[in-house]
């Protein structure tokens, strides 16, 4: 049991600074959002002209915002759950079926980062231009990190928003690793010892 909460709490640091940082980067990207598609309408029904690349725009500020915001939901418990089953069942194999669950979970995110990586990311698709989207102040980088960006000139590269997604699959892989450690912690009997994370359901992570 020492080696899980060896392995465990190094994780569940690492896990709160880097869900830490991507909370406050989504609420940025949400704002940036909601002001984009604000002033879309505006221009669109006052003006009756709305610049080409705010709902673009838009998309990026969405897809960030998803890919940073969906692995602390997951690590809060706050996707959506049938839990049907679990209550009906014992103690123990509600546990079991829990930490059966976080492994399917854990196998289709390693599927999702092959997947994300290979057929979006790092592939044709990804590295054509943004159809609007532009670097602010007619910046135009010739690589961003590591990214060469001489083919797009100004304007972004699609793999800059299928980003968002990979790094989201990325840390949800962490929070799944972190999950079944706390979980294998709470069969062993020691759930009283993890962190609190808001209620009895989160920290079972069921």
């Amino acid at each position: 049991m020492s080696v899980l909460f060896g392995a465990l709490w190094p994780l569940e640091r690492l896990n709160n600074v880097l869900l830490g940082i991507g909370k406050i980067i989504a609420v940025i990207a949400l704002a940036i959002m909601v002001g984009l598609i604000l002033g879309q309408v505006f221009f669109r029904y006052v003006l009756n002209d709305a610049p080409n690349w705010t709902e673009e725009g838009a998309r990026f500020g969405m897809l960030w915002m998803t890919g940073l915001m969906a692995p602390l939901a997951m690590r809060m418990g706050g996707f959506v759950a049938i839990d049907m089953l679990e209550r009906a069942l014992p103690r123990l194999l509600a546990g079991l079926l829990t930490l059966l669950l976080l492994g399917i979970t854990l196998w289709v995110l390693l599927i999702a980062w092959d997947k994300g990586w290979n057929n979006h990311v790092n592939t044709l698709s990804g590295k054509g231009c943004s159809s609007a989207l532009r670097w602010p102040f007619g910046w135009e980088p010739q690589s961003v990190l590591g990214i060469d960006n001489t083919k797009c000139d100004e304007k972004f590269q699609k793999r800059f928003q299928y980003a968002s997604l990979f790094v989201g699959v990325n840390l949800m892989i962490l929070v799944s690793i972190e999950l079944i450690l706390r979980q294998l912690i709470f069969l062993g009997g020691r759930g009283d010892e993890l962190t609190q994370f808001g209620d009895e359901d989160a920290v079972r992570a069921d």
